[in-house]
């Protein structure tokens, strides 16, 4: 469908209702009514440009060949054959087009490199005719641990008195955090503004980065094994707005402020999830059935009713939070302090690495309310 077709459905559809109906004799005289007519008039046109933007913008984006411009694949996608990702799998399975979290002997901790790949891969689907439906899962034992913590790794590069890395003065930790954190709202946004369905699946472990990966999709599907958290506010960082947004103010914020972890059953019940199913098999069948009714209904109907969610909340200030978010996010990066165990997470990095950070970090607060660390050790 052509813009010019485009823009005469929309317009007949707008006049069906009365809205464009410059031959209507309703409200003739009222201001007021004219003046409502009028707006709401250009809302819709507005929403039609909007869509139709959207459809160029993807197309221009796309080279001869029907791949996008800033794809890192150079591997033609076909059916049945995955592209040369090096941290995701790309797999394309009729209508639906599903994407693996592939670092399964970190429990697929996003790493450098991985993000990129996830977001350009929604790309590819997004500009596919032929995909409907996308589905996000991990590979292994988890969903996803998280952003993978560099910082504790290379914690013999940090002034434990300053909590800075070594050399660097305040003007530069800033802007380090205020420039890396501005990615978590232009990729949420992206998820939020694709023209295609994205279906989380989660299993096992699902934390931080992953658990704000899973809930920005339009849909999240957990298996009963699957912990969600954010275990990263106990160590200077943040939230996401996103946990307000679906589990309500008071929920939110009774796991934001302690970085408690949440089973799939609490998750179900403030609001997180969708539906939780009771092994990891099920919850893919079940996604999978879901996306093959959607693919039965047309593209342009699942787009534009797709866009009806996002768009109204952004109407109602979502971007806004989420720019917000970002701007507090850099804040709390950037005030690490070597009290509240800080410095004592870091000399065990150093000495005993991953195990010894998490240890520091997570031990005071076990056991959990929920999952697997709910119990004390032995039992």
């Amino acid at each position: 469908m052509n813009k010019g077709e485009t823009l005469t459905l929309a317009s007949a559809a707008f006049d069906d209702v009365g809205i464009l109906d410059t031959h209507s004799t309703v409200g003739t005289g009222n201001p007021l009514i004219t003046l409502l007519n009028a707006t709401f008039g250009a809302i819709a046109l507005l929403t039609a440009a909007f869509i139709i933007l959207v459809v160029r913008r993807r197309r221009q984006n796309t080279r001869s060949d029907g791949r996008p411009t800033n794809q890192v694949c150079s591997q033609n996608i076909s059916e049945g054959y995955m592209t040369d990702y090096e941290t995701i799998l790309y797999e394309e399975k009729g209508p639906i087009r599903l994407i693996t979290l592939n670092r399964p002997e970190t429990l697929n901790a996003i790493g450098e490199g991985m993000e990129e790949e996830i977001h350009d891969a929604l790309d590819v689907a997004d500009d596919d005719d032929d995909a409907r439906v996308i589905i996000i899962t991990g590979a292994g034992r988890a969903f996803s641990s998280g952003y993978d913590i560099g910082s504790a790794r290379n914690a013999g590069g940090m002034n434990l008195d300053t909590m800075m890395e070594e050399g660097q003065n305040a003007a530069e930790h800033i802007s380090r955090w205020f420039k890396n954190d501005r990615k978590m709202v232009k990729n949420q946004t992206h998820i939020l503004e694709l023209s295609k369905p994205v279906i989380a699946c989660v299993h096992g472990w699902c934390m931080g980065g992953g658990t704000w990966l899973a809930l920005t999709c339009d849909m999240t599907f957990a298996s009963e094994d699957a912990t969600f958290g954010q275990p990263e506010v106990r160590m200077s960082s943040n939230t996401s707005f996103l946990w307000t947004l679906l589990a309500g103010y008071k929920n939110s914020l009774r796991y934001s402020l302690t970085g408690d972890h949440v089973d799939a059953k609490e998750a179900h019940r403030i609001g997180l999830l969708n539906e939780v199913f009771p092994d990891k098999d099920a919850m893919m069948q079940e996604a999978f059935r879901i996306a093959e009714r959607i693919s039965m209904i047309s593209p342009e109907t699942v787009a534009t009713n797709k866009y009806i969610a996002p768009l109204g909340l952004q109407a109602m200030g979502l971007r806004e939070a989420l720019t917000n978010n970002w701007l507090l996010s850099a804040i709390a990066h950037s005030s690490q302090r070597p009290d509240f165990n800080r410095r004592e997470m870091l000399e065990a990095a150093m000495e005993n690495g991953m195990r010894g950070f998490l240890g520091v970090r997570d031990g005071p607060f076990q056991p959990e309310p929920f999952g697997p660390r709910s119990k004390p050790r032995g039992e």
